[in-house]
């Protein structure tokens, strides 16, 4: 979707988008230094780049979030950006984010999450997270598999089968809210795409994240590259970087064969297209909703 067409030669009033940041100020100073942006900022860079008929409000769910529910209403669709908060924990962040995904239900808005967006609305609407068994699904979380009611669905609409993704978590949703339905899973992730219905509105999410970029993945492995050494994930700093220059290269040339075989990717991930796919899907979904109310 490059842009959205207007019908019957009329101009459409552009959609009107709100991106939720769930990271602190300091978190959002500790990304840009390592990404160029925080990850609100990139989530909506994205968005703008996908769909040229997007009007993006940015907002914080965890540092003065407080919003209202006609404030909320005046949006077509909602997104919440990824961060290192941890749902399990009893925290004010926490509480903020889950008490701010919970008058996005009650206002009925579609929203969309990627990664700790999914784990606060799971947490919002009665579910539960805790720490990935497996460690961290560093990079790329590999083999997603579509579950019987993802094959039908439209937010996986346009994905094989089976496919990856990039990915960065610790912590997974442990247990699903009533009126939750598992989309995508692997081995290790339980929940890798899921809708969830709750009071008045429906949430489309995805435990990875369909809206960075491979320069962005890179970043990540440098700026978590202690943690995922003593992880075992790389047997020393050095060999971290190496993996985090491949994946950069790529992200410089994505046609390089010899890059993709050795990180053992397809174009559902080097294909910006591709990669954004579910992003697209939740687009085309609001614009259909919003045409019709």
């Amino acid at each position: 979707m490059s842009g959205l067409i207007p019908m019957n030669g009329h101009v459409h009033v552009p959609l009107r988008i709100l991106v939720v940041a769930s990271e602190t100020e300091a978190q959002c100073d500790v990304r840009r230094s390592h990404a160029g942006n925080a990850s609100h900022e990139s989530y909506a860079d994205t968005l703008k780049g996908l769909c040229r008929d997007l009007a993006v409000d940015t907002i914080s769910c965890v540092e003065g979030g407080g919003v209202t529910l006609s404030e909320l209403g005046r949006y077509d669709g909602i997104f919440f950006a990824g961060s290192p908060i941890q749902m399990h924990e009893n925290t004010p962040e926490t509480q903020a984010a889950a008490g701010f995904m919970a008058r996005v239900f009650e206002a009925g808005i579609p929203s969309f999450g990627s990664c700790a967006g999914l784990q606060i609305a799971a947490v919002a609407a009665g579910g539960a997270t805790g720490p990935r068994t497996a460690g961290t699904e560093a990079a790329f979380a590999r083999n997603i598999t579509m579950t019987e009611a993802g094959q039908d669905h439209p937010l996986l609409q346009g994905r094989p089968p089976v496919w990856t993704a990039p990915a960065m978590h610790s912590s997974v949703v442990t247990r699903l809210p009533e009126g939750a339905v598992v989309l995508a899973r692997n081995a290790a992730t339980p929940i890798e795409a899921v809708e969830i219905r709750h009071g008045n509105g429906v949430f489309w999410g995805v435990q990875y994240h369909p809206e960075i970029t491979l320069a962005e993945i890179a970043a990540s492995l440098r700026r978590q590259a202690s943690e995922l050494v003593q992880e075992g994930l790389a047997v020393d700093k050095a060999a971290l970087e190496d993996h985090a220059r491949k994946i950069e290269a790529l992200a410089q040339d994505p046609c390089r064969s010899d890059l993709a075989w050795q990180l053992g990717l397809d174009q559902e991930v080097t294909d910006a297209a591709r990669r954004t796919l579910e992003l697209r899907n939740f687009l085309k979904m609001i614009f259909a909703s919003s045409r019709t109310s």
